[in-house]
């Protein structure tokens, strides 16, 4: 099959090392911790605390994060999950004492503990060489200098004007100026986070004993600590308007904190042509990605054109096939009962491949794995009931995360991706935080993150909310490996759109033959058939999103399959990275989407 031959960039190609992110800062900082002796590992916790401050929009210090590496000195695949759990006190009981039936969208209620800080310190000190101070410098410089205010970050602070001016007056201190957004091509400072970072740093100094010591030192502050104690009093105490209509406080607290830690896991993987792919486990939506590919290894999409119709329908309904095992299966394992062997076999998949057919499905089918019987019955009545005969009103037809005046958001996230010339490669997802959806805690300077948000209040949901559980998060960074090496590391923001938008990535490069940049740029779509992971947890069966550089006629042939298409801007779809390493040639490329992501390398 010819391959896509237009690029907006040329595929970055050297031998020293390559980082590629969603802004040019991060992407940036990473690089020059390369240059400077760092390793991969290194250069990923520089640039993950940037984008803190890069794209306070789409993540924060209260967020989280996942990651999966490629460790050249322990030649293995790890994941790191830095995703918090729910609350001790955040039972399904807990929320209908409240009267609500979903856990909203924005505010207090739906805080998780914020795992991301734990995360990059665990990575810095298992598998990083650097000090503290290294990394977090640059970030605590741009924090105190500020970044350029781009377009989107303005239209996120307008949205929500209005919320922080008269009920979140905490967030208009720090994200306002004079009770408006600030202006595109201004600076933003945030330097009481600053000033939290610089805090952790000079404690972790003055304490003394050597690197890891300062990490644990600072890691203390954070999680039993007085940035603890100020969460703790913050959630305690404050009633603050969230997506409900309503002011309620917060469950989080210091001892859920202090209760917790990053852990580190074995990868789900399933191969595909000369590749296996390696994914977080089934607390993600990670395994999304798996089940698709492994519907797709014997559909001839070798043979197809990479923006015909065919191509694209086949691929839908491969995707809505795992999501709907996503709505039925996915969850904690530690808390639910997952057949995730079943669900990867050989033998599951080409029954389910049996259901792809030339039209549309109408259904959210999930499987029968080990002939358990699923039931997603609640999720899609409540989806449906909250439609109210609107089809969401083209919410997501953009392709982008949006916000709403309330501060709710959907699927806002950063994506990164390094590999050093020692052969380390990592992926990271951080996310969570976002300036807009939830008030920010005065002493500290920025708010916590709402994953909350994605449990379900229905004992009968393997992702039911439970103390102590991991959300079915929908972040989900990617490794491969080929022929056993190590391949490639790739990702993108997007919500529930990652492992649809991820997936297109990997088939664009491995199955149709595309170079990274070409694999990035090609026209992408999305399907929107399944209950969304956000608040308000809205589905629109059979709807497909294409960009707009798709041939009318194959949009003519989708709609005739029975999709119910719709076309939204030429370059809506996504925000990827990705980074390839064959013996000495290390590979990048970044989404042009947005004009903020780039990669370097030499």
């Amino acid at each position: 099959m010819a391959t896509q031959k237009f690029t907006t960039r040329p595929e970055i190609a050297g031998t020293f090392g390559v980082v590629t992110s969603t802004h040019w800062l991060g992407t940036a900082v990473g690089m020059a911790v390369l240059e400077r002796g760092g390793n991969a590992f290194d250069a990923a916790v520089a640039a993950g605390f940037t984008l803190q401050f890069a794209e306070p929009h789409l993540n924060g210090p209260g967020g989280e994060l996942p990651a999966i590496f490629w460790s050249a000195k322990e030649r293995r695949v790890r994941v790191l999950c830095a995703q918090g759990t729910a609350p001790a006190a955040a039972s399904i009981a807990a929320f209908r004492d409240l009267g609500l039936d979903l856990i909203p969208g924005s505010g207090l209620l739906p805080a998780v503990v914020p795992g991301a800080f734990d995360g990059w310190l665990t990575l810095l000190r298992d598998y990083g060489t650097l000090r503290l101070r290294d990394v977090l410098d640059t970030a605590i410089g741009y924090a105190e200098r500020g970044i350029p205010i781009l377009p989107r970050i303005n239209e996120t602070i307008t949205t929500v004007e209005r919320l922080f001016n008269e009920q979140w007056p905490s967030s208009a201190d720090i994200f306002l100026r004079r009770g408006r957004a600030p202006e595109i091509g201004s600076w933003m400072q945030n330097r009481r986070a600053a000033a939290t970072y610089r805090r952790i740093l000079e404690d972790a100094e003055a304490a003394g004993g050597g690197r890891e010591a300062e990490i644990e030192t600072a890691r203390a502050a954070w999680y039993t600590g007085w940035v603890a104690a100020a969460i703790d009093e913050f959630y305690r105490n404050e009633r603050l308007l969230d997506a409900s209509g309503r002011r309620h406080g917060g469950l989080l607290t210091g001892d859920d904190l202090a209760r917790w830690r990053a852990t580190y896991e074995d990868p789900a993987t399933i191969d595909f042509g000369p590749c296996t792919v390696c994914k977080c486990g089934f607390w993600s939506q990670g395994p999304v990605t798996l089940q698709t590919l492994g519907l797709l290894r014997e559909m001839g999409l070798d043979e197809m054109a990479p923006a015909s119709a065919e191509f694209v329908h086949t691929v839908c309904e491969a995707l809505k096939l795992s999501f709907a095992d996503r709505e039925a299966w996915y969850g904690d394992p530690e808390f639910a009962d997952v057949p995730s062997k079943a669900l990867l076999s050989d033998d599951y998949l080409a029954d389910r491949r049996r259901l792809i057919g030339r039209d549309a499905s109408d259904a959210l089918q999930p499987g029968t794995p080990d002939g358990m019987a699923p039931d997603v019955s609640a999720a899609l009545a409540f989806a449906d009931s909250q439609m109210d005969g609107n089809d969401g009103g083209g919410y997501w037809s953009i392709g982008e995360p949006t916000v709403a005046p309330s501060g709710e958001v959907r699927g806002d996230t950063v994506h990164l991706d390094v590999i050093d010339r020692h052969g380390n490669m990592i992926s990271v997802t951080p996310s969570g935080g976002w300036l807009q959806s939830a008030p920010v805690i005065p002493e500290l300077g920025f708010p916590l993150g709402v994953r909350g948000q994605m449990f379900w209040l229905d004992e009968s949901s393997r992702s039911a909310l439970a103390p102590d559980k991991r959300p079915r998060t929908t972040l989900s960074p990617s490794l491969a490996l080929r022929d056993g090496e190590p391949y490639m590391v790739w990702g993108t923001p997007g919500g529930d759109q990652q492992d649809q938008w991820g997936t297109l990535l990997f088939l664009h490069h491995v199955a149709l033959g595309m170079n990274l940049q070409e694999a990035i740029d090609a026209p992408a779509f999305h399907s929107e058939h399944f209950p969304s992971s956000f608040w308000p947890r809205l589905r629109s069966p059979r709807r497909l999103v294409l960009e707009g550089r798709f041939d009318p006629a194959v949009v003519g042939d989708l709609e005739a399959r029975g999709h119910d298409v719709v076309v939204g801007g030429d370059w809506s779809e996504g925000r990827l990275t990705a980074a390839s390493k064959v013996g000495e040639v290390i590979k990048a490329a970044a989404n042009p989407r947005g004009m903020q992501g780039y990669a370097a390398g030499r």
